[in-house]
């Protein structure tokens, strides 16, 4: 019963920082459809989340790494990756010649997941703590980007020109590949946090 009240306590945290951001990004983005595509996995995941609470619930910390993934592509989405207020601070920091915003957003597509598989494969369908999990994890986060990739593309073939503010490529040919490339890294990145939030409980 402590797991129950203190999820739903995460949870209702959750949705009340998901709501202040869909609402302020909302208001007013940069283009009406991007933002609605860009929002949608955060619209999709937060029932499913309250529906499986009771059955599974995850830890306060993957909680936590979730909310702040959906703010991410909430502030993404606002204003479309390319033109991130922060993404044109970041590009002046690193020198960098695109916006590298939405690459912060591949990296918590592989690092977010990273943690929520990792608690699924040990707790609910009890694989032992070590290389395995790591490496299975590493994987769904794999077919994950690979997947949103996918969706991507057929947006563009849906879309035409008007998916270019969702694929935010910045005109980069290897834009795919290298969005893959920071959800590695990121599911890569997650393995030691994975591993301690696993200890804790």
């Amino acid at each position: 019963m402590e797991i129950n009240t203190s999820s739903r306590r995460d949870l209702w945290l959750l949705t009340a920082a998901w709501a202040a951001g869909l609402v302020l990004s909302g208001l007013s983005p940069h283009d009406r459809l991007t933002w609605v595509m860009e929002v949608l996995p955060a619209v999709i995941a937060w029932p499913l989340l309250w529906g499986t609470r009771q059955r599974f619930a995850f830890s306060t910390w993957v909680y936590a790494a979730i909310a702040v993934h959906g703010l991410i592509l909430m502030y993404g989405g606002a204003h479309t990756y390319a033109r991130v207020p922060l993404g044109f601070w970041l590009q002046d920091i690193l020198g960098t010649q695109r916006n590298p915003y939405d690459k912060i957003g591949h990296f918590a597509q592989g690092f977010v997941p990273a943690l929520v598989a990792w608690e699924l494969l040990v707790r609910k369908f009890r694989l032992p703590r070590g290389m395995l999990t790591g490496f299975l994890s590493v994987c769904i986060c794999l077919a994950i980007s690979a997947t949103y990739e996918l969706v991507e593309w057929w947006a563009a073939l849906a879309m035409g020109q008007g998916a270019d503010e969702f694929l935010g490529t910045q005109g980069d040919q290897w834009d795919t590949q290298s969005d893959m490339f920071l959800a590695l890294i990121g599911a890569v990145a997650a393995q030691p946090f994975a591993a301690m939030i696993a200890r804790r409980r």
